[in-house]
């Protein structure tokens, strides 16, 4: 059904992109109604406006948070135009028809951003906005609502197309919005609650809100949709290559996740390579091209296909080097020319510029009927626990650090072998310890790595003292897991006897 506009209530924060809405509404002989700012801005373009002050014979009171919050202005939104009742009421009290309400809310997202004072941040809970968005995207079936600045070019080309009328199905459309609208800012008021002051609240609701949407070309596989919420621009800026994938957001996570840790060793430079979310490659050195090469040579079969993650810069002869295999992403907090003009040789090769770490503190997963929420796994040890058969060197102690932060973020059951701060195998998702150990060993074997003096880490504790054993037969002389089995004392005893290192850190790193 369409509806001719008639009249338009205008009230909005954020005034860019409003002026040629309102010249093509005068255009159109629609009455325009406002207040406050809103009403200035209007004025001053030589458009006629009305104030709405005149419908309610109140002025904007207690600092401006009561001026619109009057049955004169939500009567004409809220009523039906079919119903004789409410005409019958309209015409009684003297109540406009508004057909058109352009109103966006107080920007509080960006003011809890920019300041930690809670009195100035309060202000920015607007009332009135939500409330006539609401009750416009409610009435639908009469009156056109946009809650939001990006809308305005849809609205204008409505506007000029249809010389001022609207359809059904574009009320109904933009009502979606603008419910989707009031939804997130109410979220985020939420979220600010729960958040302030400390400790947090535990919510009766699992709530989150996130944008902007980012379609993907599909999900895990081909056959399912997919797609991304959130301000990526936040976090890399991508200089190459094609749209990002489901997958490739799934992997960028998980590299960094783990730059974020291999970080908190202090100045140092990482590579490191990801896999389905796992770790294939990874080494600590004294340049990016040593630290890519040693990296790559933990497994250069699984580094095929891959995501690729430092905390160098990427200078020309690191990128000759990684030019050289078929890799999907590359993550780097800079490039040098050179560089990028070597890499960007493959168009469809995806490189990143990463800008700030990322700080969520909980996880969510959905499962059964409902969502799991989880915090960050934060932190690699809680206890440095000495238990073995004698004191650890200080290139044990590195190593052994840097393999348990690998195998934090490998698919449990995990097992990492590390020498000379390179990961030299690993085993993982296997669904049993041993299995992981085995597998782990079998790839250092297979790229010819001599684990003798090696380090091995162990995602949760070993129930048996079997690991510690095959460990220790393959040239492994100090071990690192969290401890928590009651069986605990058979591997601290086996590393006492043959004069090996035991690490009980009492931190646990499944990863499902």
């Amino acid at each position: 059904m369409e509806k001719r506009i008639q009249s338009a209530l205008i009230s909005v924060f954020y005034k860019d992109g409003l002026e040629p809405i309102v010249k093509l509404l005068h255009e159109l002989n629609i009455t325009i109604y406002s207040t406050g700012g809103t009403q200035s801005f209007i004025e001053k373009l030589n458009i006629p406006v009305v104030a709405v002050e005149s419908l309610t014979s109140y002025p904007s009171i207690l600092g401006g948070r009561v001026k619109t919050l009057h049955p004169s202005v939500f009567g004409g939104i809220l009523g039906k135009r079919n119903d004789e009742v409410h005409r019958a009421e309209m015409k009684q009290f003297n109540i406009p028809e508004i057909d058109l309400v352009i109103v966006d809310l107080y920007p509080f997202e960006e003011t809890v951003a920019s300041t930690t004072d809670e009195k100035t941040i309060i202000e920015k809970i607007d009332i009135g906005g939500p409330s006539m968005i609401r009750g416009a995207a409610k009435n639908f079936s009469d009156v056109m609502v946009v809650a939001a600045k990006t809308d305005y070019t849809a609205l204008e080309n409505i506007l000029r197309e249809q010389k001022g009328t609207t359809t059904l199905e574009q009320r109904r459309l933009f009502a979606f919005k603008a419910f989707e609208t009031v939804a997130h800012y109410d979220v985020a008021i939420v979220k600010y609650f729960q958040e302030h002051p400390a400790p947090q609240q535990e919510s009766t609701y699992f709530l989150e809100s996130a944008s902007p949407v980012h379609s993907l070309r599909y999900a895990e596989n081909p056959h399912q949709k997919g797609s991304f919420y959130g301000p990526l621009e936040k976090l890399f800026t991508q200089l190459n290559g094609k749209e990002l994938s489901y997958n490739n957001l799934v992997d960028i996570d998980a590299a960094l996740q783990l730059i974020n840790d291999l970080n908190s060793l202090g100045n140092t430079t990482s590579f490191a390579i990801i896999k389905h979310t796992n770790v294939c490659g990874a080494a600590l050195r004294n340049s990016v091209k040593e630290a890519w090469d040693a990296a790559l040579a933990g497994d250069p079969e699984s580094a095929f296909g891959g995501v690729l993650i430092t905390n160098g810069i990427i200078d020309e002869i690191t990128a000759q080097a990684i030019n050289e295999i078929f890799f999907e992403v590359l993550i780097a907090p800079g490039y040098d020319i050179a560089a990028l003009q070597i890499l960007k040789t493959k168009k469809n090769r995806i490189l990143l510029q990463s800008l700030t770490p990322i700080e969520n503190n909980v996880q969510f997963k959905s499962v059964l009927n409902g969502v799991l929420v989880q915090e960050q796994d934060k932190g690699n040890f809680t206890e440095w626990k000495e238990m073995g058969g004698r004191a650890i060197s200080d290139v044990e102690k590195e190593d052994l650090i840097f393999a348990n932060i690998i195998c934090k973020h490998l698919k449990s059951n995990a097992i990492t072998l590390v020498k000379n701060k390179q990961l030299i195998g690993k085993g993982c998702g296997q669904t049993s310890r041993i299995d992981s150990l085995r597998q782990a060993i079998e790839k250092s074997k297979q790229f010819q790595f001599d684990l003798n003096n090696a380090v091995m880490a162990s995602d949760a504790f070993f129930p048996f003292d079997d690991c510690v054993k095959m460990g220790h037969e393959a040239g492994i002389h100090s071990f690192i897991q969290p401890g928590g089995s009651i069986r605990d004392k058979d591997s601290i005893e086996y590393c006492k006897q043959n004069h090996l290192t035991m690490i009980i850190t009492g931190m646990r790193h499944f990863k499902h």
